[in-house]
Protein backbone atom coordinates (compact mmCIF):
# COMPACT_ATOMS: atom_id res chain seq x y z
CA UNK A 1 0.00 0.00 0.00
CA UNK A 2 1.30 3.45 -0.91
CA UNK A 3 -0.11 6.11 1.38
CA UNK A 4 0.47 9.09 -0.91
CA UNK A 5 -1.54 11.34 -3.18
CA UNK A 6 1.51 12.05 -5.35
CA UNK A 7 1.22 10.88 -8.96
CA UNK A 8 5.03 10.90 -9.17
CA UNK A 9 5.35 8.53 -6.22
CA UNK A 10 2.78 6.20 -7.76
CA UNK A 11 4.68 6.22 -11.06
CA UNK A 12 8.02 5.56 -9.38
CA UNK A 13 6.77 2.73 -7.18
CA UNK A 14 5.02 1.15 -10.18
CA UNK A 15 8.37 1.23 -11.96
CA UNK A 16 9.65 -1.35 -9.47
CA UNK A 17 7.10 -3.85 -10.76
CA UNK A 18 5.43 -4.11 -7.36
CA UNK A 19 1.65 -4.56 -7.13
CA UNK A 20 0.23 -1.95 -4.78
CA UNK A 21 -2.83 0.08 -4.00
CA UNK A 22 -3.02 3.73 -3.04
CA UNK A 23 -4.66 4.95 0.15
CA UNK A 24 -4.94 8.64 0.91
CA UNK A 25 -6.17 9.85 4.26
CA UNK A 26 -7.40 13.44 4.39
CA UNK A 27 -5.98 16.12 6.68
CA UNK A 28 -2.86 14.40 7.99
CA UNK A 29 -0.91 16.79 10.21
CA UNK A 30 2.43 17.49 8.51
CA UNK A 31 3.76 19.89 11.14
CA UNK A 32 7.05 19.32 12.91
CA UNK A 33 8.72 20.74 16.01
CA UNK A 34 10.67 23.65 14.53
CA UNK A 35 14.12 24.05 15.98
CA UNK A 36 13.93 20.76 17.89
CA UNK A 37 14.98 18.35 15.14
CA UNK A 38 17.60 18.66 12.41
CA UNK A 39 16.26 19.95 9.10
CA UNK A 40 17.39 16.76 7.37
CA UNK A 41 15.30 14.73 9.84
CA UNK A 42 12.06 16.61 9.10
CA UNK A 43 10.90 14.44 6.16
CA UNK A 44 11.50 11.23 8.10
CA UNK A 45 9.63 12.68 11.09
CA UNK A 46 6.65 13.60 8.86
CA UNK A 47 6.69 10.21 7.08
CA UNK A 48 6.47 8.56 10.52
CA UNK A 49 3.51 10.80 11.44
CA UNK A 50 1.84 9.71 8.20
CA UNK A 51 2.53 6.10 9.17
CA UNK A 52 0.87 6.57 12.55
CA UNK A 53 -2.16 8.17 10.89
CA UNK A 54 -2.48 5.13 8.59
CA UNK A 55 -1.92 2.52 11.28
CA UNK A 56 -5.56 2.53 12.39
CA UNK A 57 -6.89 1.70 8.94
CA UNK A 58 -4.38 -0.95 7.90
CA UNK A 59 -5.23 -4.56 7.24
CA UNK A 60 -3.60 -7.46 9.06
CA UNK A 61 -1.18 -8.44 6.31
CA UNK A 62 -0.64 -5.01 4.80
CA UNK A 63 2.67 -3.32 4.22
CA UNK A 64 2.38 0.46 3.90
CA UNK A 65 4.88 3.00 2.55
CA UNK A 66 4.67 6.68 3.51
CA UNK A 67 7.00 9.48 2.37
CA UNK A 68 7.64 13.19 2.60
CA UNK A 69 10.06 15.43 0.70
CA UNK A 70 11.56 18.83 1.50
CA UNK A 71 14.11 21.12 -0.12
CA UNK A 72 16.77 22.71 2.09
CA UNK A 73 18.65 25.86 1.06
CA UNK A 74 20.45 28.36 3.29
CA UNK A 75 19.25 26.60 6.43
CA UNK A 76 15.66 27.07 5.29
CA UNK A 77 13.18 24.27 4.67
CA UNK A 78 11.10 24.70 1.53
CA UNK A 79 7.93 22.67 1.39
CA UNK A 80 5.12 23.13 -1.14
CA UNK A 81 4.41 26.74 -2.13
CA UNK A 82 1.01 28.13 -1.22
CA UNK A 83 0.81 30.39 -4.28
CA UNK A 84 2.72 31.84 -7.24
CA UNK A 85 4.50 34.47 -5.15
CA UNK A 86 5.83 31.88 -2.73
CA UNK A 87 6.86 29.67 -5.68
CA UNK A 88 8.82 32.62 -7.14
CA UNK A 89 10.59 33.20 -3.82
CA UNK A 90 11.52 29.52 -3.63
CA UNK A 91 12.83 29.34 -7.19
CA UNK A 92 14.85 32.53 -6.68
CA UNK A 93 16.34 31.01 -3.51
CA UNK A 94 17.64 27.94 -5.39
CA UNK A 95 18.64 29.85 -8.55
CA UNK A 96 22.37 29.64 -9.18
CA UNK A 97 22.89 27.50 -6.10
CA UNK A 98 23.18 23.97 -4.79
CA UNK A 99 20.44 22.78 -2.45
CA UNK A 100 19.49 19.51 -0.80
CA UNK A 101 16.40 17.45 -1.53
CA UNK A 102 15.61 15.13 1.38
CA UNK A 103 12.94 12.43 1.26
CA UNK A 104 11.93 10.57 4.38
CA UNK A 105 10.31 7.15 4.03
CA UNK A 106 8.58 4.85 6.49
CA UNK A 107 7.86 1.22 5.57
CA UNK A 108 5.74 -0.63 8.08
CA UNK A 109 3.44 -3.52 8.91
CA UNK A 110 1.51 -4.24 12.09
CA UNK A 111 4.63 -5.64 13.72
CA UNK A 112 7.61 -4.02 12.02
CA UNK A 113 8.75 -0.54 11.01
CA UNK A 114 11.74 0.85 9.10
CA UNK A 115 12.33 4.58 8.60
CA UNK A 116 15.12 6.30 6.68
CA UNK A 117 15.89 9.36 4.62
CA UNK A 118 17.82 9.95 1.41
CA UNK A 119 19.54 13.22 0.47
CA UNK A 120 20.41 14.44 -3.01
CA UNK A 121 22.34 17.62 -3.86
CA UNK A 122 20.92 19.55 -6.83
CA UNK A 123 22.58 22.52 -8.52
CA UNK A 124 20.65 25.03 -10.64
CA UNK A 125 21.95 27.59 -13.10
CA UNK A 126 20.96 31.20 -12.48
CA UNK A 127 17.30 31.35 -13.52
CA UNK A 128 15.93 34.48 -15.15
CA UNK A 129 12.69 36.04 -13.94
CA UNK A 130 11.19 35.16 -17.32
CA UNK A 131 12.12 31.48 -16.91
CA UNK A 132 10.67 31.43 -13.40
CA UNK A 133 7.46 33.16 -14.49
CA UNK A 134 7.06 30.85 -17.50
CA UNK A 135 7.57 27.73 -15.40
CA UNK A 136 5.11 28.78 -12.72
CA UNK A 137 2.42 29.83 -15.19
CA UNK A 138 2.77 26.75 -17.41
CA UNK A 139 3.48 24.02 -14.84
CA UNK A 140 1.84 25.36 -11.63
CA UNK A 141 4.29 23.60 -9.27
CA UNK A 142 2.24 24.13 -6.12
CA UNK A 143 2.25 20.44 -5.17
CA UNK A 144 6.05 20.14 -5.25
CA UNK A 145 8.60 20.76 -2.52
CA UNK A 146 10.79 23.70 -3.46
CA UNK A 147 8.31 24.68 -6.21
CA UNK A 148 9.84 22.52 -8.91
CA UNK A 149 9.74 19.12 -10.53
CA UNK A 150 13.12 17.99 -11.85
CA UNK A 151 11.30 15.90 -14.49
CA UNK A 152 9.62 19.04 -15.92
CA UNK A 153 10.80 21.92 -18.10
CA UNK A 154 12.61 23.70 -15.26
CA UNK A 155 14.70 20.59 -14.64
CA UNK A 156 15.57 20.32 -18.32
CA UNK A 157 16.79 23.90 -18.60
CA UNK A 158 17.91 24.64 -15.05
CA UNK A 159 19.63 21.68 -13.42
CA UNK A 160 23.38 21.75 -14.01
CA UNK A 161 24.45 19.17 -11.45
CA UNK A 162 23.11 16.31 -9.37
CA UNK A 163 24.80 14.23 -6.70
CA UNK A 164 22.69 11.36 -5.46
CA UNK A 165 19.40 9.85 -6.55
CA UNK A 166 17.47 11.53 -9.37
CA UNK A 167 14.34 9.62 -8.32
CA UNK A 168 14.71 10.96 -4.79
CA UNK A 169 14.39 14.46 -6.23
CA UNK A 170 11.17 13.33 -7.94
CA UNK A 171 9.88 12.34 -4.50
CA UNK A 172 10.67 8.68 -3.87
CA UNK A 173 14.11 7.04 -3.52
CA UNK A 174 13.02 3.84 -5.24
CA UNK A 175 16.44 2.16 -5.27
CA UNK A 176 16.68 2.46 -1.47
CA UNK A 177 13.05 1.34 -1.07
CA UNK A 178 13.77 -1.72 -3.21
CA UNK A 179 16.82 -2.57 -1.09
CA UNK A 180 14.88 -2.09 2.15
CA UNK A 181 11.98 -4.25 0.93
CA UNK A 182 14.39 -7.08 0.11
CA UNK A 183 15.52 -7.21 3.74
CA UNK A 184 12.21 -6.25 5.35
Amino acid sequence: MLASNSPRRRELLAGLGIDFKVRVLPDIDESYPQGKIAMTDIPRYISEKKAEANRGSMGRDELIITADTVVIVDDNVLGKPADAEEAKRMLRAISGRTHQVVTGVCIFTESKRKSFSVTTDVTFKVLTDEEIDYYISEYRPFDKAGAYGIQEWIGYVGVTGLEGSYFNVMGLPVQRIYSELLTF
